[in-house]
């Protein structure tokens, strides 16, 4: 009897063992300076193999048990229709090899016999077989034992291995050097903490397109206000200055209806668009909506106190003149 869909399945196992290889020199390819990440993610790959091996075992072994009951019922059938000599030739064919290999890892007691297994008990119908424990089922269950105690070893016992906190610990810092890494490449890199107020006519040119393709339909052409606020007064609900109206056009004010426009417009363009609208401040254009928000005073820097040049320092003590 063939069985297209076993082989089907073990056809499988090349696939799983060269995604598995891949998914190996990945992690090599890409953690190089990481030896201990490395090793977590080879453990990782052959826990994988491993159980792709048993599930595929599983497979096989339900295959083997739908074709016992198939042979069952066949069995019963031809019994049934007095066909003995037929059921005898076919009990005498040749086993395959892979009939043979499966009974040895199974230990399958052959449908014809299993009269001689046949608990005498009957349940409602329901007759028990007194079969051994599969082999591959009893080689499972000590693989797991065995695998068992080298996981609580590696991870637990001599710490080899990273725990789950350790390692969202490394990803989180991987991702920040990559994020680091990525805004030292941007020429035009600007953020919230180094951006200046531009005033030179092209940059604010530009801010002032932006404006009219992403702002008007809710600040009004003239930045007079509509849906959002006015942005011609002094009053600012979220903070004014250059830094402020940055933040707030690059993270939003979801609850306000203001969206984040850092997935739409790059920082540099962000930087101009805020810089246009500090210039609209005092432009009074007609239909203002009302001032909202707290008034805003730019607070200028302190300069640093420059020393004395008449203090002199003579026997441990300080004078002035």
């Amino acid at each position: 009897m063939k069985k297209p869909f076993l082989y089907k399945a073990f056809f499988l196992l090349p696939l799983l063992l060269v995604s598995a290889s891949a998914f190996a020199q990945q992690a090599t390819a890409s953690n190089a300076g990481a030896p201990s990440f490395f090793y977590d993610k080879l453990f990782s790959t052959i826990v994988l193999v491993v159980a792709g091996i048993i599930i595929l075992a599983a497979v096989a072994a339900m295959y083997r048990l739908l074709d016992a009951m198939i042979k069952v019922q066949q069995i019963q059938v031809y019994r049934e229709k007095g066909l003995e000599s037929f059921l005898e030739e076919v009990q005498k064919e040749k086993e395959s090899w892979w009939t043979r290999l499966m009974r040895s890892w199974t230990k399958a007691v052959p449908v014809e016999r299993e009269q001689d297994v046949l608990f005498d008990h009957d349940y409602d119908g329901i007759r028990e077989l007194d079969n051994s424990l599969p082999p591959w089922w009893v080689a499972l269950f000590y693989i797991t034992i065995a695998f068992a105690v080298v996981y609580m070893s590696y991870y637990h016992f001599f710490g080899k291995g990273l725990g789950s906190q350790a390692e969202y610990e490394q990803e989180m810092q991987r991702a920040e050097e990559a994020v680091a890494a990525f805004r030292a490449q941007q020429a035009d890199q600007v953020t919230e903490e180094n951006v200046t107020a531009l005033t030179n006519e092209a940059d604010l040119a530009i801010g002032q397109t932006i404006f009219q393709a992403n702002c008007v339909a809710c600040h009004g052409a003239g930045g007079e206000g509509g849906v959002g606020p006015n942005l011609t007064d002094p009053y600012w609900i979220n903070g004014g200055g250059i830094k402020n109206v940055f933040k707030t056009i690059v993270y939003g004010v979801p609850a306000k209806g203001m969206i984040s426009w850092k997935e739409q417009l790059r920082s540099s363009e962000i930087q101009k668009v805020a810089s246009f609208i500090l210039t609209l401040e005092g432009t009074n254009p007609p239909n203002q909506k009302e001032p909202q928000g707290d008034l805003y005073e730019e607070v200028a820097p302190q300069a640093q106190p420059t020393p004395d040049s008449t203090a002199v320092e003579a026997g441990g003590s300080v004078g002035m003149k």
